[in-house]
């Protein structure tokens, strides 16, 4: 519990991963980097994944990523948890296992250090939950908090995931529900307290550790952890890199409590009017979705689940697993042959 009086989204413009530059004005920006080739780099910036993977060359791959954001929680403690969680599942979605973190924290000056000490202990449980040892880190003083993790790990290259992989006539899982950018808004805007609140955040400390667990020994083809592009736009990045189309039926999709009922309120955060804007023309969705649903479909998450294309008949073992462990996970949508759009939302 926060004992320190101090309401962190009072601080911040943006709240978690709503705050990623805008995909369109980002990938002009990553446009211009010269690449680097490299036969060891097996998946880098320039295919839209997770996390990079280097060829160790003993069968194995390094894998790292880096993920920070400003609080959308007032807690310090919870905030620390939820940024850990969300800089960690990057690893997972890759197949791997993550190994070492090192922290990220920028800090205002007129917060007390027992502020600071909340943050990086909330974090630094959730790597102890996940078998990840904190090595270190960097801090710089910022005129808003921000807080994640340089996380590490391995994975086996036989079992490596990727957004490229999706085959026709696979069946896509959805392992966490969608809202959490709708319910945090509606929090920092005091349209919902702590306890309305809850039901977003146990989401977002829940570690995908244990959907990348439960995956173990099934055939998965692709994966990738959908966070501040919203699942439309996680969904079309997945879909361009396998050159299919992702059918997505819109009522299978598990969504948080009292998300609709926020959205249709109108609030919404900014980041899923940019998401919307930049994969919207990428994206068909069927007339009959009514606009709060399609909404929450465009809704960045924070530390949201794993979106996994897999066999159909491995797929209701893989959520039966989850649902055992407490997990919404769902069937939400199938791969099919490649047509005009990326994604295509029907009920």
């Amino acid at each position: 519990m926060d004992m320190t009086g101090v309401k962190l989204t009072e601080l911040v413009e943006a709240a978690g991963c709503a705050a990623k530059l805008a995909p369109g004005y980002l990938s002009q920006v990553l446009a211009d980097l010269p690449r680097v080739a490299s036969d060891k780099l097996l998946v880098g910036f320039d295919s839209s994944d997770d996390a990079y993977v280097y060829d160790l060359g003993d069968g194995r791959g390094l894998v790292g990523t880096t993920d920070f954001f400003p609080p959308m929680v007032d807690d310090p403690y919870l905030f620390g948890q939820v940024a850990a969680a969300n800089a960690l599942s990057d690893v997972w979605a890759m197949g791997g296992k993550p190994a070492l973190a090192l922290n990220l924290l920028c800090f205002p000056n007129c917060l007390g250090l027992e502020v600071a000490g909340q943050i990086l202990a909330g974090g630094a449980d959730k790597c102890r939950e996940a078998g990840v040892i904190v090595a270190g880190g960097h801090s710089i003083n910022d005129h808003e908090p921000k807080f994640g993790l340089a996380v590490t790990g391995f994975v086996d290259l036989d079992h490596l995931l990727a957004n490229a992989g999706a085959r026709e006539g696979d069946v896509l899982v959805l392992t966490k529900a969608l809202g959490t950018g709708v319910l945090t808004t509606a929090y920092k805007g005091e349209i919902l307290d702590e306890d309305g609140v809850r039901v977003a955040t146990d989401s977002m400390i829940t570690l995908n550790k244990y959907a990348a667990e439960a995956l173990d020994g099934l055939p998965a083809h692709a994966a990738t952890d959908v966070t501040g592009f919203s699942l439309m736009g996680h969904g079309c990045e997945m879909a361009e890199a396998s050159d299919v189309t992702l059918e997505i039926w819109a009522a299978r999709v598990p969504l948080l409590a009292r998300a609709r009922e926020m959205a249709a309120m109108g609030l919404i955060p900014a980041g899923a009017y940019r998401n919307r804007d930049f994969f919207g023309p990428r994206v068909e969705v069927e007339p009959d979705i009514p606009l709060d649903l399609a909404d929450v479909l465009f809704d960045p998450q924070t530390s949201g689940g794993l979106l996994v294309a897999m066999p159909e008949e491995e797929a209701e073992g893989y959520v039966t697993r989850l649902r055992e462990l407490g997990q919404p996970a769902a069937v939400i949508g199938r791969v099919v042959a490649r047509g005009e759009r990326s994604v295509h939302v029907t009920m």
